[in-house]
């Protein structure tokens, strides 16, 4: 693998998954066998306000209300993902985002084993390098990431009960 392609991704596990320690755990171990790294991570509870920031480009939409409610109802996982091509392989780790089409089109994937529901699939990942920049300026206001892994990255691991705090 070349630095040059590694790149980086955000992951967030929904409340019903953290819930779950069994699930929880399986999920992890996914992450690890598939050669994807765990650069930094935080636990979050979401506010309201916080939550129609993050899924803005979802208002108006029949499931919005509900995503909201979902995301602000526990905690959440928050990790940043890093490895060659790791968007894409983040998301086909994750699966289908339609829990019901995953179970038979994709029945290892992290929303066939631990998804509920649509909207609660279990977990999230940004859809593009451009969308990880946004979504973790908004949980890791004060860490950067390099374009491109070219630099040594040093493994970050914060307080699992660290609590987001949104003072603006």
């Amino acid at each position: 693998m070349t630095s040059a392609a590694t790149a980086f991704t955000l992951a967030i596990f929904k409340p019903h998954l953290v819930k779950n320690p069994v699930a929880y755990g399986a999920v992890e171990r996914l992450i690890e066998s598939s050669g994807i790294r765990i650069v930094t991570r935080k636990q979050v509870h979401l506010t309201q306000p916080e939550a129609e920031q993050f899924y803005r480009d979802h208002r108006g939409k029949f499931f919005y209300r509900r995503l909201i409610s979902l995301m602000t109802s526990g905690p959440l996982e928050v990790l940043v993902l890093s490895g060659e091509n790791v968007v894409n392989r983040w998301r086909e780790l994750m699966g289908p985002t339609k829990v019901f089409k995953a179970v038979y089109s994709n029945p290892e994937c992290i929303r066939s084993l631990y998804g509920l529901t649509d909207t609660r699939n279990a977990s999230h990942g940004s859809d593009s390098v451009a969308s990880f920049l946004t979504e973790a300026a908004l949980f890791f206001p004060n860490q950067e990431f390099p374009p491109n892994n070219t630099t040594t990255i040093t493994d970050n691991y914060e307080s699992n009960g660290h609590h987001h705090q949104n003072t603006s």
